[in-house]
């Protein structure tokens, strides 16, 4: 969730607190304004207003009226809002909600990222590991191989300067040979 988010839910919250709290003193000077208007009316029956002043009084208690009647609208007006602004505030943490389960799922995820990719990378390591054995096995082969090439060169090599020809032997087919190897000199 996001700072803005944040503020803003922070923001909705001290907006419907002080709406509530408009809304309980209105409520408390309607009670009041409206228990006046019933002790000076209904408690008090030895006041009757003079005629002369009925109409005053009824323009006064018409006015009475009609803020009472501003009063109610604004207090359903702000009712209206506080229920909006609820839903607005539920729906704001059911999405915090959301995204916090999803951020632990990433996190988690992220979390075993190295190990998936340890095992990928050993798993695609293996045949090079393999390739990289037999390669050196078989450069241990021709390494042997090479010095035993090398080894007969050099002693051919020697047998040829002592010597001077090299001649080569032929089986006879009595089983002995009759031509002997060189000898050294």
């Amino acid at each position: 969730m996001s700072q803005s988010d944040t503020s803003n839910i922070q923001a909705l919250s001290t907006e419907v607190s002080q709406l509530r709290q408009e809304l309980q003193l209105r409520d408390q000077l309607v009670q009041q304004l409206s228990q006046e208007l019933f002790r000076l009316v209904k408690g008090n029956t030895n006041f009757m207003p003079p005629p002369q002043e009925s109409e005053y009084d009824s323009s006064q208690v018409q006015a009475l009226r009609e803020q009472l009647q501003a009063v109610e609208q604004q207090v359903t007006f702000y009712q209206e809002q506080i229920t909006t602004r609820d839903a607005e505030i539920y729906q704001l943490r059911q999405s915090v909600q959301e995204l916090t389960d999803r951020s632990r799922m990433l996190e988690q995820v992220v979390q075993e990222l190295p190990q998936i990719y340890r095992r990928k990378f050993e798993e695609r390591m293996t045949p090079v590991r393999d390739k990289v054995a037999m390669l050196q096995r078989e450069n241990r082969q021709l390494q042997a191989e090479l010095q035993s090439v090398s080894y007969r060169l050099a002693l051919k090599t020697r047998y040829t300067q002592h010597s001077g020809i090299d001649l080569p032997t032929f089986p006879r087919p009595g089983g002995m040979s009759s031509i002997s190897e060189p000898q050294n000199a």
